[in-house]
This record gives structure tokens, sequence and C-alpha cells, in this order.
């Protein structure tokens, strides 16, 4: 019960955070950036589909930079790539999902869905994308998703892309 209350405070949180990212006017732009560490960010007008997680999870006191960087340089076989670089190993999906696969929960794909749980998409095109569920539903009945493939937006899409991944840490 208790777990399930701080998980419910903790989500809604991350979804605040996540609904005030919509009003930066954030393009998408995946350039490279030196950043400081911990606590690097890219500038609020720029970012990715992590961005959106990572911006989310400080607002709840969650260094993605940091826990994803430390537990590459304990685990680096769990990593898709072993090189080690503080300024974007947490702005990639494959890194991002490596460390929710270690240290979050992984659920079923179709069902029980939550505010705060994050989703990993392939797109049509094959890339990776990541968004978080949020506590609205759209007309399909589902979940909304914040994301960013252009700009950050709260839309109705869980179901638009083949799932990969369905995580609540």
């Amino acid at each position: 019960m208790i777990a399930s209350l701080v998980f419910a405070t903790h989500a809604a949180k991350l979804v605040a955070s996540a609904r005030d990212q919509l009003t930066w006017g954030t393009r998408y732009d995946a350039r490279y950036v030196k950043l400081n560490y911990p606590g690097g960010d890219v500038a609020k007008t720029r970012g990715v589909c992590t961005d959106v997680i990572i911006r989310a999870y400080r607002s709840v006191g969650l260094d993605l930079q940091k826990l994803i960087f430390e537990d590459k340089k304990r685990s680096p076989s769990a990593y898709p790539a072993a090189k080690l670089d503080p300024n974007i190993d947490h702005r990639r999906v494959p890194n991002m999902v490596a460390f929710l696969r270690r240290k979050g929960t992984s659920l079923s794909l179709s069902r029980d869905w939550q505010a705060g749980d994050i989703v990993w998409w392939k797109l049509d095109t094959g890339l990776n994308h990541i968004g978080l569920v949020t506590d609205r539903r759209g007309p399909s009945g589902d979940l909304m998703v914040i994301h960013n493939l252009s700009t950050p937006k709260e839309e109705d899409c869980l179901k638009t892309w083949k799932i990969y991944g369905h995580y609540r840490w």
C-alpha cells in the first residue's frame, strides 16, 4: 500500500514536470553537447525524446545522467556500447532502456499502463523512441504520452508504433 502511494505521488510529479516541458518551445535537436556532470542538461529550447524523461526524473530528485553513467561504469556489458561518455550516454534510448531493465520493473507490453510509466517504441523507420505515460486518456481510450519527435507533445500515441518496452521505476 505504501509503495503504491509513493509511486502515485512520484508519478504525478513526473507527469506534471513533463507537462511543463510542453510550454518551453523545445525543438528536437540530437547534436552532441558537452555537459556539466552531474546535473548537466542541454538548453531548454533543445532536446530529444530521452530529455523529456531525464528532465521529468530530475524534478523528483533523480539524475539519470549520473545514475546511467555510474551503472554503465560498473556493468559495461549490460549496455550496448562499452565507451563511457557522461555527455551523451543518458540521452540515448538503448542506454536508458538498459538502465530501466536493470533498475526498474519491466511490465506487460499490452496492459496495466499507469501515469508515470515509460514506453519504448520502434518507429516505423526502425528508430528507437521513448515517452512518458500521462494520466489523461485520448480519444482511443488509452492513456496519452508525452514525447518529443519534433517538439514535446502530449498525444494519444501509446499504440501508434510497435511497443518494445514498458517500464516503471
